[in-house]
């Protein structure tokens, strides 16, 4: 065997001069090092962004919730724009023009137009209206309860049965659980009959418009979502039932502290049992990921109260004991509950609010922030429908439309048809 090969013994790197002052300056754009060409420990800091490359403005989903700037110009908008008042709905009469109500918002010059209609005002200000209603009252006050409200509590009551009778399938997906298109299917089969239960004689034909508005209340079946424009298409369908003079104004207190109550109810179990995707949440710089309007009426009740304060979210025992009670208060409790973590932190906006001195403003705020971030928004708004009940802004103008539209005058059969701000200095 022959003996292993020595290996060639190398002469060691002659060094280089070194000062006391030398030193690898990990700080340039370069690999290598300014002074004496070695490589660095570190790859090199990113460039720095230049006049003509700024920053990205975005910031991650994922950002701690302190010290967001407020975003300058919906702050300014919500701070400008008046708050929307009470109106009465007006109650259509014959000749009815009843006609599949269609989407006719696709950019933001049609939403100012919208916006400018007199529409736009009735519904907000029908909005309002029921805010006022239920102002300083709690959900157990007795109120006039009508025979179609009980109808339409019934109704929801047995679309939560419904879920009760399809339960989730077992999936690895954390949002959308598939079983709520069976839910909608079954919701949307019945719709009809269900408006058929309390709408009187000479009105069944407008089934045609009031059946889009509902069966769009409840999120969207493709997308498995629910957001603050879904819950608008049921303020929507309830103002068109004001309309149609089905609800009058001495059902408002009752449409809020039983129907919508009834509706919230039903959507909170949907969103929980199917784990709905949040339609175009703003995550934790929103008011909520699903739900704008009861806290609108929620604040309206605890106007004045003579103890509880904005601020009294922060008590636990409070939320616990009148929660039942009060709709802000229950939808303080229900996100604590859905949500970990500090409130502060994945609710920057509603702890905000707790810094307000009194619910009128409170209120007056929310229905600001409800026509800014809500009615002015195209991604929310062109889904909204349009027929002959809430028209649009054209139509509003003019007295008529391009649709294709049923005319009825006494209810009997057809006899023609033609072709984030997260400060509290915005609640002022």
């Amino acid at each position: 065997m022959e003996p292993p090969h020595d290996k060639p013994t190398q002469s060691p790197p002659q060094s280089l001069p070194t000062t006391a002052a030398h030193q690898h300056d990990h700080h340039n754009t370069t690999t290598t090092c300014i002074n004496c060409g070695g490589p660095t420990s570190f790859p090199p800091p990113p460039l720095p962004f230049s006049d003509t490359s700024p920053p990205p403005t975005y910031r991650p989903i994922r950002a701690p919730a302190v010290n967001l700037p407020p975003n300058a110009n919906t702050k300014q908008a919500i701070i400008l724009t008046p708050a929307p008042e009470a109106q009465k709905t007006p109650v259509v009469s014959p000749t009815y023009q009843f006609h599949t109500p269609t989407k006719r918002i696709h950019s933001q010059d049609d939403i100012v137009r919208f916006q400018s209609s007199a529409t736009c005002k009735n519904f907000l200000g029908f909005i309002v209206a029921l805010s006022d209603s239920i102002r300083c009252r709690k959900l157990s006050d007795p109120c006039h309860v009508s025979p179609t409200v009980s109808t339409i509590v019934s109704i929801l009551q047995t679309l939560i049965q419904f879920v009760d009778e399809i339960p989730p399938v077992q999936q690895s997906a954390r949002y959308g659980n598939l079983s709520y298109r069976a839910w909608h299917e079954r919701m949307s089969d019945n719709a009809e009959p269900f408006m058929l239960q309390f709408l009187p004689e000479d009105v069944r034909s407008a089934t045609v418009e009031l059946v889009p508005y509902f069966t769009d209340s409840f999120g969207n079946s493709s997308r498995i979502d629910y957001g603050t424009g879904h819950e608008t298409n049921f303020a929507a369908w309830l103002y068109c039932l004001a309309r149609l003079g089905v609800i009058k104004e001495e059902d408002y207190p009752a449409t809020v502290s039983r129907v919508f109550v009834k509706y919230l109810e039903l959507m909170r179990k949907l969103q929980l049992v199917y784990s709905l995707e949040p339609a175009g949440s703003h995550g934790v710089w929103g008011l909520d990921d699903y739900h704008f309007l009861p806290f609108i009426f929620g604040s309206s009740q605890l106007i004045d109260h003579k103890y509880m304060k904005p601020k009294s979210i922060h008590n636990d025992d409070i939320l616990e004991n009148f929660s039942n009670e009060y709709l802000y208060l229950s939808c303080i409790l229900f996100v604590k509950k859905v949500k970990k973590g500090l409130f502060a932190e994945h609710s920057p906006l509603l702890d905000d609010i707790s810094g307000v001195p009194n619910w009128n403003k409170v209120n007056r705020g929310l229905l600001k922030m409800y026509k800014v971030e809500v009615m002015e928004k195209v991604p929310i708004m062109q889904h909204f429908l349009f027929g002959w009940l809430i028209k649009c802004s054209k139509e509003a103008a003019d007295g008529h439309d391009h649709h294709s539209m049923v005319v009825v005058t006494d209810g009997r059969r057809p006899f023609s048809a033609s072709a984030l701000a997260r400060t509290v200095t915005l609640f002022v």
